[in-house]
């Protein structure tokens, strides 16, 4: 990707080195009904991890309360880490990469809907940080927050996108974010609350098979926004930067993750698809730029 003329987002809070991210996971206190903020959570923990979300939801696919602490995880002290820098090369593109889906989106929304677009927040964290959704953790992979329409992410992780999942390059590491962007797109439109409330009337296999729909919605809108970026401008994207998209959705995918941390696939367990449904849906925006064909509820197949 060449970025050099993109125009920075001012909507990224750096909080790298602060600390904040407390104990040993989350915890959902008695009585409180866990909402899709929590499931994305979960979910992302299951996205790069390979983690059960329900771990975290603790029977949260119906609605339940209850407590889950995960195990203590090794807590790094921000004094003993180097202190980041604004300007670091990882901090920049991140900011223009999110400063081009600010205006990508603000176009198709002004287009489409007729309506501005309220672009959300990113936080650059290390170890851990607080959020609307309760604490995130750097082993969850980036993840985003409907309560505070926020995106998060340890920039930690694009070293382990390149050297755990083989997936490399700039536009691997900005599909990752376009992805989370498209959550929130998805939270903007309504999409969220629609599938919050279906969420409680289901059981956990049918609640893992309309996650699966938001996530492919996600990868779709993350093709779709680069398909414009690169219409209004032509210099954005080099040869091979969508396949390194697609390289990085096909190494995320639940068959692969399942395989390399269970040794076998569970499909009723899949919360986000394969790695073929997830090229699928990307390429799918890739190629269109178009938001209808985006519609994963409707697809009968995915």
């Amino acid at each position: 990707m060449r970025l050099d003329d993109e125009a920075e987002s001012r909507n990224v809070e750096d909080r790298r080195g602060a600390g904040g991210g407390g104990g040993g996971g989350f915890r959902m206190g008695g009585g409180r009904s866990i909402g899709i903020g929590t499931i994305v959570i979960a979910l992302a923990a299951a996205y790069f991890f390979g983690i059960d979300p329900m771990l975290i939801l603790s029977g949260g696919s119906t609605g339940q309360s209850g407590s889950y602490s995960q195990p203590q995880q090794r807590q790094m002290d921000p004094r003993s880490q180097p202190q980041a820098s604004a300007n670091d090369q990882g901090a920049v593109f991140v900011r223009r990469v999110l400063g081009n889906t600010e205006r990508t989106w603000q176009q198709i929304f002004r287009t489409q809907f007729n309506q501005d677009y309220p672009a959300p927040k990113l936080v650059l964290f290390s170890g851990g940080t607080r959020t609307a959704c309760g604490t995130g953790q750097s082993a969850m992979g980036p993840f985003y927050c409907p309560g505070d329409r926020t995106v998060y992410i340890d920039l930690s992780f694009y070293r382990e996108l390149r050297d755990r999942f083989g997936a490399s390059g700039d536009f691997a590491q900005a599909y990752v974010i376009a992805h989370e962007v498209g959550h929130h797109v998805q939270n903007v439109l309504g999409i969220m609350n629609k599938v919050d409330a279906a969420r409680q009337r289901m059981s956990r296999e049918q609640a893992n098979q309309l996650s699966v729909r938001v996530e492919l919605q996600a990868d779709c809108f993350a093709g779709v926004w680069a398909n414009v970026a690169q219409k209004n401008n032509a210099k954005l994207i080099e040869p091979g930067d969508f396949q390194e998209g697609l390289n990085a959705a096909g190494a995320i995918g639940d068959d692969r993750l399942q395989k390399e941390t269970q040794g076998r696939v569970v499909p009723e367990a899949f919360t986000h698809g394969t790695s073929a449904q997830r090229q699928r849906w990307l390429n799918r925006g890739l190629a269109t730029g178009d938001l209808g064909q985006c519609n994963t509820f409707g697809a009968k197949a995915l």
